[in-house]
């Protein structure tokens, strides 16, 4: 009876055990943060300019879908920034447009929160980042977002 006891005993402790563990990499799942280093550049651009100006990008989601980030730029005199939803190579529409907090740094708006269909964008590499100037209203530098 005894060894019956110690043996239900550890097969009990191991399935707690199990569980708890397979509970904590779940939860480690959902709280993952994503953060995207990005590069901007001409030849990213759709056409592609001859800038030689640059820029690079740190975009942060959160797994509640918050949007951050800052984007830096070279060599361009920016008007207006955003992040687009289209596939590299493909322009698309504007779905965050940046903040101006510099003379060459761009910021996400506070707050900013990506709907479910933006979010299955963003890990599909579907998004990307650009910089627009007086010479090159259409974007000037663009680099990819990936997850």
């Amino acid at each position: 009876m005894t060894k019956l006891l110690k043996k239900v005993g550890l097969s009990l402790f191991a399935s707690l055990t199990l569980a708890l563990l397979l509970g904590a990499c779940s939860s480690m799942s959902m709280d993952q943060n994503h953060i995207s280093e990005v590069t901007l550049d001409g030849a990213h651009e759709v056409p592609p300019t001859n800038s030689a100006a640059s820029g690079s990008a740190t975009i942060k989601i959160a797994s509640d879908k918050t949007v951050s980030g800052t984007i830096n730029t070279r060599g361009i005199q920016g008007k207006m920034a955003h992040i687009h939803e289209g596939a590299l190579g493909v322009n698309g529409p504007v779905l965050v447009p940046l903040t101006k907090v510099g003379d060459d740094t761009w910021e996400v708006p506070a707050g900013t929160k990506f709907t479910d269909a933006q979010y299955a964008s963003y890990l599909a590499g579907k998004l990307y980042v650009n910089v627009h100037s007086a010479s090159n209203p259409g974007g000037e530098i663009r680099g990819q977002i990936l997850p």
